[in-house]
């Protein structure tokens, strides 16, 4: 089909402006549809009429894959830029841990466990691992299967299953979760994995080392009927996989190579685990929709999970909380008044380390529009006459028995000014948030 213009889209929209595709009109939705930065069917009202004319034309460049079903459902790929500022990344990397079936049942048993707990809250938001891979490559059909349903039966985390053994893979699908990804299909075992997939509407695990063959394996998939795709790419070290995750973004998003239009799965290796950990940080800032490690340990997985959050923000949106007072550990009329800003970040490191004091305290926040102290003093947002209008406005002086306000140590500049136009008494505190403990436990218990 012909280059689509947003004009040949618009035509084919209902035209009312509703806004349900997050878009403020019919005609910006158009045109980004036809930029291959957002896909037909998001307008929940477009017509099979519209969808069938437009075909192809209309999809965006990178296939939307799940894995799973229900609440923790996963979505990967969909993606529509190479660069996180020239929009921002929509479907977060799958942080996938791998389980070996060829462990006895104890060792399955501790493992998932262990990944069970690996859920952090981090600057207000859950951050948790995504998937449980089962490593069945290699290993007899039925320890796989008691290995699957073993994982099943413990999480209800989405599963991918692993086995060069097409047989071996459907026997597992008796006891593993809904929808599990499966694979690898290789040169050798794609004919049969695809059937198993076709049958039971399955998504695919495609493997290669090079893009060539990942694009000839493709068309042979969807062939077959198999039109849910995840690639694998395998490259020689580290760094080959790094650069073919980064060929297949660019070939999937600026040529629109349709072959190889889809989200990607990286296994790390690494001599040990904090190396796997290193690896898979950096698989997830190359594009990786899906990393599978054997790092399974709090601390080497919180730093992934914490690189996937910081990626997959939007860069175009501040990442502020509200602005107002936060009582923490039920402070009374003799606890001190912190003051912060409504950049998230900041104040959940200011609330972490007041936890950590033990001192109940209030937490005035301040609407700085989502900036840090400095940056929003930089920016005139945070201001002596900002910040006396809103303390007064919060009544924070009018709940305790002292008329004291601490400033972060960055602003000690704002302290007299504060002073003269509040008449408050304005205590400099830490330029860190990591002192703010023995702040509180020394010089305001003093």
């Amino acid at each position: 089909m012909a280059k689509v213009t947003g004009i040949d889209i618009y035509k084919l929209l209902p035209k009312t402006n509703c806004g349900d595709c997050n878009f403020p009109t019919c005609m910006a939705f158009a045109m980004q549809v036809a930029a291959k930065k957002a896909a037909l069917d998001t307008c929940p009202h477009v017509s099979a009429e519209a969808q069938s004319a437009l075909g192809d034309a209309q999809a965006p460049p990178m296939q939307t894959v799940r894995i799973g079903a229900g609440e923790n459902e996963l979505t990967i790929g969909g993606e529509t830029v190479l660069f996180r500022h020239e929009e921002k990344f929509h479907h977060p990397t799958g942080v996938a841990i791998r389980v070996s079936a060829a462990s006895d049942n104890a060792d399955i048993d501790a493992q998932l466990a262990a990944a069970q707990q690996l859920r952090f809250v981090r600057v207000g938001e859950e951050i948790a691992v995504n998937l449980i891979a089962v490593d069945g490559m290699g290993v007899e059909a039925d320890r796989f299967r008691n290995a699957s349903a073993r994982v099943a039966a413990a999480t209800d985390l989405p599963m991918i299953l692993l086995s060069d053994d097409a047989a071996a893979l459907e026997a597992s699908l008796t006891g593993a979760s809904e929808r599990p990804l499966i694979g690898p299909a290789t040169d050798e075992t794609w004919e049969t994995i695809a059937t198993v997939a076709a049958e039971k509407s399955l998504p695919v695990l495609v493997e290669s080392s090079s893009l060539e063959g990942l694009a000839k394996l493709v068309e042979q998939l969807k062939e077959k009927g198999c039109n849910d795709l995840v690639l694998y790419p395998v490259g020689k070290d580290l760094v080959g996989t790094l650069t073919q995750l980064t060929q297949l973004r660019r070939l999937s998003l600026e040529k629109v190579f349709r072959p190889l239009g889809y989200p990607t799965c990286v296994r790390v290796g690494g001599d040990t685990l904090a190396g796997q950990s290193l690896a898979a940080g950096a698989a997830v800032c190359r594009y990786a929709g899906i990393v599978i490690t054997d790092a399974a340990a709090p601390e080497e997985i919180l730093p992934v999970l914490t690189v996937r959050q910081n990626i997959y923000t939007d860069p175009t949106v501040p990442n502020a909380i509200e602005a107002k007072l936060y009582e923490i550990g039920n402070p009374g009329a003799d606890a001190p008044v912190l003051l912060t800003t409504n950049f998230a970040l900041t104040y959940f490191t200011v609330a972490g380390e007041v936890e950590n004091s033990k001192i109940p305290t209030y937490v005035s926040v301040i609407d700085t529009e989502g900036l840090g102290v400095l940056n929003a003093y930089a920016d005139d947002k945070l201001t002596a006459e900002g910040i006396v209008k809103a303390v007064t406005a919060q009544g924070v002086m009018d709940k305790v028995s002292h008329n004291r306000l601490i400033i972060p140590g960055l602003v000690a500049v704002l302290r007299m000014e504060i002073q003269e136009e509040s008449g408050w008494e304005v205590v400099v505190g830490p330029e860190d948030a990591a002192g703010i403990p023995h702040f509180l436990n020394t010089e305001w218990s003093n």
